[in-house]
C-alpha cells in the first residue's frame, strides 16, 4: 500500500464501512446511521486514551501496544466515514484545519 496516498486510504475506508453496513443489515435489519458510528468512535477514542494509559505505564494492561496501533487506525477510520457521512471532504477539511493552525502559530 502506498502509505502517502490518501485519496486510496479514503477509498479502501469506504469500501470496509459498506461491507459493515451490509453485515449490519443481515444482523439487525438495517444499517447503522451516522449517531450509531459517531458513538462506535468515541467509544474507540476511549479506548485509545486507556491504550495511551497502558503504553505510559499507569494503567495495567498487559500487551497493549498492538491494540493501541490498531485503535489509532481505526479511529482515523472512523473519521474518514463520519465526514464521508456528513458530507464533508476530509482532505479538505484537514488542509483548512493545518492552514489556520499553521497561520495561528506564526
Amino acid at each position: 500500500m502506498d502509505h502517502n496516498n490518501l485519496d486510496e486510504i479514503i477509498r479502501r475506508s469506504l469500501i470496509i464501512r459498506e461491507k459493515y453496513h451490509q453485515l449490519e443489515s443481515r444482523q439487525k435489519g438495517g444499517k447503522w446511521g451516522v449517531e450509531q458510528d459517531a458513538l462506535a468512535f468515541l467509544t474507540d477514542a476511549a479506548l485509545v486514551g486507556r491504550d495511551i494509559m497502558s503504553h505510559e505505564k499507569t494503567w495495567p494492561k498487559s500487551d497493549s501496544a498492538e491494540e493501541l496501533k490498531h485503535k489509532l487506525a481505526e479511529n482515523i477510520w472512523w473519521l474518514i466515514i463520519l465526514a464521508d457521512r456528513t458530507g464533508m471532504d476530509i482532505k479538505d477539511a484537514l488542509d483548512t484545519f493545518l492552514t489556520k493552525t499553521e497561520n495561528i502559530l506564526k
